[in-house]
């Protein structure tokens, strides 16, 4: 298999001492795509925190979703069926998890499915749906429960 790679850096912006620094940072990937990454706003207030920097847990949410939405659009195009469009309204749970842990509890996928030709029915889709959450990488690395909840 082969490697992934992310470059995150963060550089101080004088008020590390003091702890009201910024958690504004880049994600750059070998691709040459770089994104904004920050802390969430719901854990370090504005400031200190980018509104518009996507947080790690965001992420991770986004993650889930591509991997099994790409899975998904592999499975279909192999059952012969014609994609239109797919849009998924994925959300993230955080939670105790025992220990004075918090983590991300539960990941809902509710993908909306557009056909251009004919639509498969409710079995096969349940089927792709599956099978997708089965091959996906990233449901496969984590301990949250995953959820698919097609709209």
């Amino acid at each position: 298999m082969p490697g992934h790679r992310a470059t995150v850096e963060w550089r101080s912006d004088g008020g590390f001492a003091s702890g009201r620094y910024s958690r504004r940072h880049e994600w750059r990937f070998d691709g040459g795509a770089t994104i904004t990454g920050s802390s969430s706003p719901d854990v370090v207030p504005v400031p200190m925190s980018d509104p518009a920097g996507i947080d790690p847990e965001e992420a991770l949410i986004a993650s889930a979703s591509s991997c099994h939405m790409l899975w998904f659009l592999s499975l279909a195009q192999a059952e012969g069926l014609d994609i239109a469009s797919y849009s998924d309204n994925a959300e993230g749970a955080m939670g105790r998890l025992g220990l004075g842990k918090i983590g991300m509890t539960k990941i809902t996928l509710r993908p909306a499915i557009s056909f251009a030709g004919r639509a498969p029915d409710a079995a096969l889709l349940d089927r792709l749906h599956h099978e997708a959450h089965e091959r996906c990488f990233i449901a496969n690395s984590l301990k949250t429960e995953i959820v698919v909840e097609p709209r």
